[in-house]
């Protein structure tokens, strides 16, 4: 049975996910100084009476860990610690939004989130068009 068309499907899912958090990371990161970032969210955060080492780190976890975790599903490299780390991401904005605006607009979020469970879903053999499977790291 000739799975290509199946395979490359979950190319394309990997990869447009990746580029998703890739970007959303590289914008925090390279474009917008992450000292920006957490100053956006510093007033809501005092407001709620979060410390502001918990904000940093927030911010710095989910930066990097969106650059880098969108290069790595981009690549088809160590995919599934990326969509691990990916997930805790997801979770973690969720739960600070959550906290910050009660009513926030899960637009942006919700789509993620189901391209990476479906991609964490799926057996790694199927994924064959990625570095992981030429060098057979899993």
């Amino acid at each position: 049975m000739n799975t290509y068309p199946f395979e490359f499907g979950i190319f394309v899912a990997r990869v447009f996910l990746g580029i998703l958090f890739f970007f959303q990371g590289y914008e925090k990161v390279f474009r917008l100084p992450v000292r920006e970032v957490i100053d956006s969210f510093h007033d809501s955060a005092q407001a709620r009476h979060l410390p502001d080492a918990l904000l940093k780190f927030g911010v710095y976890f989910t930066s990097y860990t969106e650059l880098i975790g969108g290069f790595l599903l981009i690549a088809g490299l160590f995919k599934y610690y990326a969509l691990l780390f990916l997930g805790v991401d997801l979770l973690f904005v969720a739960l600070a939004f959550s906290i910050l605006r009660p009513m926030w607009d899960m637009g942006h979020v919700f789509p993620r989130l189901v391209l990476l469970l479906f991609l964490l879903c799926l057996p790694a053999e199927l994924d064959t068009f990625s570095l992981d499977c030429l060098f057979s790291i899993g």
